[in-house]
């Protein structure tokens, strides 16, 4: 059977032209396209979130699958090896018009796939190879790597302003007013003080119980109040 695969990566671009490449190709080799595949989607995508990946696993030995150029396959050469290796696997072919390959399990085939492999296996390594100097870099020059820490670590996002928010609550401003002048929400305020000045909950923890809760009236009071008024007036 034979397959042809077209993918664009967005709307924005039209698929008429890749079939119009391959159906010249087919007219001019004699060969029918049996059935075609279409998607819109960047190969930013994982493979098996495309059809192409449903597309791979129904092929089977002998099985044609033609597109207008390599790279509607993969975005990277690491992507486009995996998908020739589990072609050769199943003994399908992968024909390509732009690049004229005939990918298949006749030798030319086989040196190609093992020339890719070794330019993967090389693309790889210089991947590694600059990851690992551009971190030695940045250590190099004092930058600590890794998520920023928050109040809860060892380094404050607010240091500059830790004096300011100890002035404002020893001043008597509540810490919800506190994280309204700062802009922050409270909880964050909280966890500063909790951290850095405990003494200064406990001051406001002091201050809520000191507060004299109002005289409760009691109605035996009320009525008490009343007949004396009254006794005095007779």
């Amino acid at each position: 059977m034979i397959y042809g695969y077209i993918r664009v990566s967005s709307d924005k671009q039209t698929l008429e032209n890749q079939k119009f490449e391959i159906r010249k190709f087919a007219l001019r080799n004699s060969i029918h396209i049996d059935r075609w595949v279409e998607e819109t989607i960047s190969t930013r995508k994982p493979l098996e979130k495309r059809k192409l990946s449903r597309l791979l696993n129904i092929l089977t030995a002998n099985d044609i699958l033609i597109t207008s150029e390599i790279s509607r396959l993969g975005r990277s050469l690491l992507e486009v090896m995996g998908i020739l290796q589990n072609c050769l696997l199943k003994g399908c072919q992968i024909w390509t018009i732009k690049e004229n390959y005939r990918l298949g399990a006749d030798l030319q085939s086989k040196v190609m796939a093992f020339a890719f492999g070794l330019s993967a296996e090389i693309e790889r390594q210089l991947i590694s190879d600059r990851t690992r100097s551009s971190l030695e870099n940045l250590k190099a020059k004092g930058i600590k790597l890794g998520r920023p820490v928050g109040a809860n670590g060892a380094v404050l996002k607010l240091p500059e302003s830790m004096e300011k928010i100890h002035l404002l609550i020893k001043n008597g401003c509540s810490q919800a007013e506190v994280s309204r002048i700062m802009g922050v929400h409270k909880s964050t305020i909280c966890r500063l003080v909790k951290k850095n000045y405990p003494e200064l909950m406990e001051e406001e923890e002091d201050l809520l119980f000191t507060l004299e809760p109002p005289l409760a009236v009691s109605t035996d009071m009320m009525l008490d109040s009343t007949y004396s008024s009254r006794a005095n007036e007779n």
